[in-house]
């Protein structure tokens, strides 16, 4: 039976994940549990400490570890948190698969590698450079991380590395900052952008996982690679609207750069002038390479994806 080491195993898409792994061996790891983990023995690691790695990793000698841990939204003040675990983390990770022989290292990147830039193609390939913002730290952590994985890729020494640019996660009981703007009684917008939205049906992301840790005798079946994580097709911000039957209100993007820059000083807003260009560019992802190369079709599209989310909470068209 393999041994599948699960690190974030406490957040949103690792206890999905571990519900899945009734027929591996594994281990889930994060720095606290709310509730036992599925499937799977627990062990509280803080991977920010390579000492804690080593020895969870001579223990359990992972043959494949599918790395989940990151921190998505920090605050300004939690910014280095951020890095240790996004950046630091990663690499003890990486050196503990290396040390201990692991095949196979599956990370979850994001669409927020790319960056969020107004002369991104659209849809972005995995042939696009990563070119994470500096101002955003999940986007630029995610760009540092892969900078770093792409090098160990290029020496062709174990563990091989599967990488995951995720769109938006969504599923029936998703619950973050960006679903909390479908509940508005309307959405934001930027003049002048559509601000489009790729989304992934959570049990598609489980499922292209369980696809990446999937073996034929001694062979992994799906190809080590990048591979950009979303359904097909995307929604702008007036489809959505649309679909939640709310108005879209577009304001200037100079306008909202300038409110923010007064309200956050004044703790009236955790978003800076930066925060803009969120909406404005956000990454359009081509799935084409995840079916043609991974092997993987995504059971819903992303218009199929943001229905199902509405069906399951009752709001805009499907209530």
């Amino acid at each position: 039976m393999m041994r599948v080491l699960v690190t974030g195993a406490a957040g949103y898409l690792g206890r999905l994940l571990l519900k899945e792994l009734a027929g591996f061996e594994a281990m889930a790891t994060d720095l606290a549990f709310r509730e036992p983990a599925s499937n799977a023995q627990m062990h509280l690691c803080d991977i920010r400490k390579s000492d804690e790695v080593d020895t969870l990793f001579a223990s359990f000698r992972p043959d494949a570890v599918v790395h989940l841990a990151s921190v998505v939204n920090p605050r300004r003040e939690s910014r280095n948190l951020a890095f240790e675990v996004d950046v630091i983390g990663t690499r003890n990770i990486l050196e503990a698969c290396k040390k201990y022989g692991t095949r196979r290292l599956i990370v979850s990147s994001s669409g927020a590698a790319y960056g969020y830039h107004a002369d991104n193609p659209v849809p972005l390939k995995e042939s696009d450079p990563v070119r994470g913002n500096p101002e955003f730290p999940y986007s630029h952590h995610k760009r540092i991380i892969e900078e770093e994985l792409a090098a160990h890729g290029k020496t062709g020494a174990l563990p091989d590395l599967v990488i995951f640019r995720s769109g938006t996660i969504l599923g029936e009981t998703t619950s973050n900052q960006i679903t909390a703007l479908f509940h508005k009684p309307s959405l934001p917008g930027v003049k002048g952008s559509d601000s489009p939205f790729v989304f992934i049906w959570d049990m598609d992301a489980v499922g292209a996982i369980l696809r990446a840790l999937a073996v034929q005798g001694d062979e992994f079946v799906a190809p080590a690679g990048v591979f950009n994580l979303a359904g097909d097709g995307w929604m702008t911000i007036d489809a959505m609207a649309t679909s939640l039957q709310v108005p879209v209100k577009r304001w200037p993007a100079w306008f909202l750069k300038a409110l923010f820059a007064i309200l956050r000083p004044l703790r009236l807003s955790r978003y800076g002038p930066e925060q803009v260009r969120f909406l404005q560019y956000r990454p359009v992802l081509d799935n084409g390479k995840l079916k043609s190369e991974f092997g993987f079709l995504p059971q819903k599209s992303s218009l199929q994806t943001f229905e199902f989310y509405c069906r399951a909470h009752g709001i805009g068209s499907a209530k």
